[in-house]
């Protein structure tokens, strides 16, 4: 059982929950940037939550399903065609063998996910079948897919297709223009002045359209560093530091102008001060973020950081009951 890719889309790759353990050894964790909605696919095909899937970015590839096969197609929002006919996202789908899914324009955000009833069978590598292109590993050859391509499905899963056909508006992930992305304040915030850790958390940052796996850059009014002397080994630039390891999330403003958050792909480890970090329960809403979209940065404490998490932990708790 296979997908025979006929277009390949602008960026579509292989991605699970990631590569978890390598981070201090350079290879990131990856896997799908918007967790929550690449799980709720898996959900609808009766899949566990580790099975790999399609990440699609802005444009979808058009493949062949060779056998019968049960999908589920979710995240941004696009118009997704069986045959030419229109059908619904956050929904279970049947393919019969010979069936043809493509998709529309993207409306929103910027990754939608194609789930397949017993995953995405490509080989692990260091236990994830998540691709990592910079390091040309893992997915398809290490690489985004390409017209010619067939992808292999695993076999079905002992556990059949579950009760849950389509996922409850209430569930599914909201894609604005406007958001509040929550960070804890640190490791290098003493680096900024007063007016530029105010400037930080109380102007409007842009996304640009340099935004990819590895991070996301915004555009904004800047912020100022304090005067200080360079420590040896640290470069010029006032965000300069000696190097340090980056927790994924981190925030970076190199030349005071431009933040960069460190997204799934990022390198572990550099020479830029992190002034903050994205808790993990927001980085998925970071990953649903379209180029134009508004960004203030929401300070918040260890304890409302865990607490976010635990929110999140048990809404897909609900899901998978």
């Amino acid at each position: 059982m296979a997908f025979d890719i006929l277009e390949p889309g602008l960026s579509t790759t292989v991605q699970d929950q990631g590569r978890i353990g390598y981070y201090r050894f350079g290879i990131p964790q990856g896997g799908s940037m918007d967790q929550y909605s690449a799980t709720l696919a898996n959900r609808l095909v009766g899949n566990t939550v580790s099975e790999a899937v399609l990440e699609c970015t802005y444009i979808g590839p058009k493949l062949v399903s060779t056998t019968d096969a049960v999908i589920a197609v979710t995240g941004a929002p696009v118009d997704v065609f069986v045959n030419g006919v229109l059908v619904p996202e956050y929904e279970r789908l049947e393919l019969a063998a010979g069936d043809e899914l493509k998709f529309g324009v993207i409306k929103g955000g910027t990754k939608y996910f194609i789930a397949v009833h017993g995953g995405i069978d490509v080989p692990e590598v260091l236990g994830s079948r998540s691709t990592y292109p910079i390091g040309a590993i893992g997915g398809v050859a290490g690489r985004a897919l390409a017209a010619g391509d067939l992808v292999p499905v695993g076999a079905a899963l002992d556990n059949g297709l579950p009760v849950l056909a389509a996922i409850a508006l209430d569930d599914r992930p909201v894609f604005t223009k406007d958001v509040a992305v929550r960070v804890m304040l640190g490791l290098y915030d003493h680096n900024l002045s007063a007016s530029g850790l105010e400037s930080l958390l109380n102007s409007e940052w842009v996304l640009t359209p340099v935004a990819d796996r590895m991070g996301l850059r915004y555009s904004g009014p800047g912020v100022e560093w304090k005067d200080r002397e360079q420590p040896f080994g640290a470069g010029q630039d006032p965000s300069n530091i000696v190097d340090a390891g980056y927790a994924v999330g981190s925030i970076q403003i190199p030349g005071g102008t431009q933040p960069i958050i460190l997204h799934r792909d990022a390198v572990s480890g550099g020479g830029y001060a992190m002034v903050a970090t994205v808790i993990s329960a927001d980085m998925d809403l970071v990953a649903r973020c379209a180029p134009g979209t508004k960004t203030h940065f929401v300070a918040v404490t260890m304890e409302q950081a865990l607490e976010a998490r635990h929110e999140n932990t048990a809404r897909a708790a609900r899901i998978w009951s």
